[in-house]
């Protein structure tokens, strides 16, 4: 049982934690607090971009430059301590140099190279360590690094913006707009989290979208990935154009000028499992789809959605094209089931999120 002291101070480090969205990929978001024995702020701080100072480093530097003394002190960190050479050194060898007395984690690393290694050096040490404090609001937090360590892929979470009656253009494919500025904003938010935006060449061709992260602050640019099964993109589509790196997955030959990887699957289509196990390969822990209806099906039929982030407008469309183009059941019992994870309005939207059970 932990004091509700401990509860304070990890929430502090969680908010830390959360300020580094969008600046520490490949690398997880991770927040530190170091607390005296009278139960002093001394130093934090969160890990920064890759190749960076992570957050234990960060919050020692802080408490040096406050002139505090960390001897005997208390370390809570939203996540176990690295314990391996890296782009940077183990973080758990500072703490043990720093003289801390004991290191609160919220969750266990769960990459390979580290998995509770971190925690045994530090008890080896004679640091007081504990694990557990907010477990799960540090996995959620970090769900994507949690899924590209534990299932070689990135968590998938695909947007949608649709109308009350489950459209999200006309039938001419016209969308713009079914949400309101609100809504677009907050869908940018999520985007600011991914490590990559995915999409398809019908959007591509139809909607020439940029696929940026430009409506909120952001101090990096996603990756932009585009399913295009026979290299039809145009030279001239927007989202080829700064700012950001583009990825075009095809099933057929390759173009020179832009990155291309040939993944063909059955049909002469990309094999779409095989793309996320590249981009996982490539260090992306969140995937965000912004994508048409028959991409949007694909992606459902093969069990590789992790989240439907739906913004729904409070307007009826009548005919039109559907959420996702899936194929008719037997039965409803043969339905696939989700469970709600949160309903926020959003403006005059309704910003609905659910997974799989």
């Amino acid at each position: 049982m932990h004091p509700p002291v401990d509860t304070v101070f990890m929430r502090r480090a969680l908010a830390l934690a959360e300020s580094a969205i969008g600046l520490t990929e490949p690398n997880p978001r991770v927040g530190c607090v170091i607390v005296n024995d009278q139960g002093e702020v001394i130093g934090s701080g969160h890990t920064q971009q890759a190749g960076g100072p992570h957050a234990e480093v960060m919050a020692l530097r802080d408490a040096a430059a406050r002139g505090a003394d960390v001897r005997g002190a208390t370390a809570y960190v939203t996540l176990e301590p690295c314990s391996h050479h890296g782009r940077t050194p183990p973080c758990c060898d500072a703490l043990i140099a720093a003289g801390l007395k004991r290191v609160a984690a919220a969750v266990q690393d769960p990459n390979p190279q580290v998995a509770g290694q971190g925690l045994s050096r530090l008890a080896c040490a004679g640091i007081e360590v504990s694990c557990g404090l907010l477990a799960e609001e540090s996995r959620e937090l970090n769900i994507g690094f949690f899924s590209r360590m534990q299932r070689g892929r990135p968590f998938v979470r695909m947007k949608i913006a649709a109308s009350l009656d489950g459209r999200t253009a006309l039938s001419d494919g016209r969308s713009q707009w079914i949400t309101q500025e609100a809504a677009r904003r907050d869908g940018h938010l999520f985007r600011k989290r991914a490590g990559a935006i995915l999409t398809g060449i019908g959007t591509v061709r139809e909607d020439d979208p940029r696929l940026d992260v430009r409506l909120v602050e952001t101090p990096r640019q996603p990756l932009r990935v585009i399913i295009d099964s026979r290299l039809e993109i145009s030279p001239s589509a927007r989202i080829l154009q700064p700012p950001g790196d583009v990825l075009v997955y095809s099933a057929g030959p390759l173009r020179a000028g832009i990155e291309v990887v040939a993944l063909p699957g059955p049909g002469a289509k990309v094999d779409l499992g095989a793309a996320l196990a590249d981009l996982g390969r490539r260090g992306i822990n969140e995937l965000h789809v912004e994508a048409g209806h028959r991409l949007n099906g694909s992606l459902l039929r093969e069990g590789l959605v992790d989240e439907l982030l739906i913004y729904m407008a409070p307007m009826l469309i009548g005919p039109g094209r559907e959420l996702a183009a899936l194929p008719p059941l037997p039965g409803l019992d043969q339905a696939s089931r989700w469970q709600w994870l949160d309903m926020t309005p959003v403006g005059p939207d309704l910003r609905l999120r659910a997974r799989p059970l």
